[in-house]
């Protein structure tokens, strides 16, 4: 299964390969690292099963929002729009392909998401 968050913004596409992917602001244990002082250094975690995202909010202190709904837990369905704090992104998922996305899990990486336009609010 294909999983991506697309950036509201259309700036930016992240391709969610593991079972578990730990978003927040703290390089060191997070798999989607969002350098934004709004994100919660440990924010969130999205977890990918039997062809379903779900995500659940560690305790952040702005919020994990699906569709504008703050939630400690939910799932993602295609088209949902999930924001970190003011950060959001539109949630894909499709049959898998081998694009050349760029990819959140795969082995050991961390993804940091650069500084771009929508993260400097």
């Amino acid at each position: 299964m294909l999983a991506q968050l697309i950036s509201t913004k259309g700036d930016r596409t992240i391709r969610i390969t593991d079972d578990i992917t730990v978003v927040g602001r703290r390089p060191e244990v997070c798999d989607l690292v969002i350098p934004s002082d709004s994100i919660s250094k440990i924010h969130s975690v999205i977890s990918k099963t039997d062809g379903l995202l779900f995500v659940r909010d560690l305790g952040s202190t702005n919020g994990t929002r699906v569709n504008g709904q703050r939630v400690t837990r939910g799932a993602l369905l295609p088209g949902d729009e999930l924001a970190f704090a003011s950060i959001k992104f539109k949630v894909h998922l499709g049959p898998s392909d081998d694009s050349d996305d760029d990819l959140v899990g795969h082995g050991d990486r961390t993804e940091i998401i650069p500084a771009f336009p929508s993260l400097q609010e």
